[in-house]
């Protein structure tokens, strides 16, 4: 009986180790290299977007208060897996201890839920704007917007507690590889030597919950935000109303394409390489592409950029 225990012990997993993106070798300084300039353009173009809206007062309005917001957790999102996944690509050793995957997946979770829940916090602003534009300005308050945000970071820690604790409270007991560049839930459960019914139970029922119930906020917006721009007499009133929408549609489309696509799906579909490919889009460029995509399409924050240089914004 102390031997089987014993044996149990020493079988019980401490650290994993991450494939990482690619084995070919002649890949690795290229990739290292791109995903190291895709981590500084997503470091200064996020954080220069929270400096340039606290800055301007004339972005001190709920919209660019959630973006700031969206900008904080991009820049979090990123910082969670891009350097752990520069360090795999390089170096020999890519061994990683269960506290620190842990922390991963948790920031992970918490960074993804979170941002799901902005951008439907976002549509139900736009929402407002242009259906109740009097009503705006209390229905927007910023103590609303307040909890709004706080809100959104309360659910992201919720599910990230939730499906940290089902993950590491499974056993580990056999190969410790990890076919991925981050510790993510499903390549884990793969390892696992116990049942992980339940867990794939509470990932769909969560990514349903959120990212199906956010979708379903979004569509409703812009679904009522069309309908009102329909009834708008003047043409240019019409393209300046749903100017305002477009930056939000792009990113809305782009990051929910790639969660339904990873998440969502039969397991019998399930495919690492593939996988990898969709959970590159989310967590590393779309962090990058968020504050190009809104800095391009929308004028008040080039206006405010160049107005931050001293210069007028050229016609």
């Amino acid at each position: 009986m102390f031997l089987s225990f014993s044996e149990d012990i020493i079988n019980v997993t401490t650290e994993f180790i991450l494939l990482g993106i690619t084995s070919r070798m002649e890949l690795k300084l290229p990739l290292f290299f791109l995903f190291l300039l895709i981590y500084i353009v997503t470091l200064v173009g996020n954080i220069g977007m929270i400096l340039l809206i606290r800055r301007d007062p004339r972005l001190h309005t709920p919209m660019y208060f959630f973006l700031s917001n969206l900008a904080f957790v991009d820049v979090n999102y990123s910082s969670a897996i891009t350097p752990n996944m520069l360090v795999t690509l390089l170096a020999e050793n890519k061994r990683i201890g269960v506290i620190g995957c842990a922390t991963q997946m948790f920031m992970f979770v918490i960074c993804g839920s979170s941002e799901c829940l902005l951008l439907a916090v976002m549509a139900y602003d736009r929402y407002v704007a242009i259906c109740n534009p009097l009503r705006y300005p209390i229905i927007m308050s910023g103590k609303r917007c307040m909890w709004l945000v706080a809100g959104s970071y309360f659910l992201g820690n919720s599910y990230a507690v939730l499906h940290t604790v089902f993950t590491f409270t499974l056993s580990f007991c056999g190969p410790n590889v990890i076919n991925h560049y981050y510790c993510d839930i499903p390549p884990l459960l793969q390892l696992s030597c116990s049942d992980t019914h339940t867990n794939e139970t509470v990932i769909f029922a969560q990514v349903s919950i959120n990212c199906v119930g956010t979708t379903a906020i979004i569509l409703l917006s812009y679904a009522c935000i069309l309908a009102t721009i329909l009834k708008i007499h003047s043409a240019e009133s019409r393209r300046k109303a749903f100017s305002t929408c477009t930056s939000h549609l792009t990113v809305v489309s782009l990051f929910y394409g790639a969660i339904f696509f990873m998440y969502l799906r039969p397991s019998s579909t399930y495919a690492l390489e593939q996988d990898k490919v969709a959970s590159l889009f989310y967590t590393v460029v779309m962090p990058m592409l968020n504050p190009l995509i809104y800095s391009l399409r929308n004028k008040e924050v080039k206006d405010a950029f160049w107005r931050l240089l001293g210069k007028t914004l050229p016609l």
